[in-house]
């Protein structure tokens, strides 16, 4: 198992940043696979990046060119870098990581962009 520890959230107006950091409290390079997902309210959660163990990413459509998902060995962090922001982006973003047998979330951060 591993745990998840999210931060970085907060409040942009739209065409803002954020970056978001997940914290994990082993080797997020043994992860088969990580990403970050969101929810709005009344929503589904939804895919917004993801990252194999051998570094292959992938985002959706809406997310794609804006958003960059990558890890820092040194640290077993994972990031999300949000560009060019947008009110339908707000959300709460979860990441996760699937391992040998389990998978785990994080506790959730707040994203609010606002026009």
């Amino acid at each position: 198992q591993v745990q998840l520890v999210e931060s970085g959230g907060g409040s942009v107006h739209t065409g803002g940043s954020l970056r978001l950091s997940c914290a994990a409290s082993r080797s997020i390079f043994s992860m088969n696979f990580m990403g970050w997902h969101r929810q709005a309210p009344g929503n589904q959660r939804e895919l917004v990046a993801g990252i194999t163990s051998g570094g292959t990413t992938n985002y959706p459509d809406s997310v794609k060119g804006r958003f960059t998902i990558f890890r820092d060995r040194a640290t077993n962090t994972m990031f999300l870098q949000m560009n060019s922001l947008k009110p339908e982006d707000t959300g709460v973003y979860y990441c996760y990581a699937v391992g040998l047998g389990f998978t785990t979330w994080g506790q959730g951060t707040q994203v609010t962009v606002s026009s």
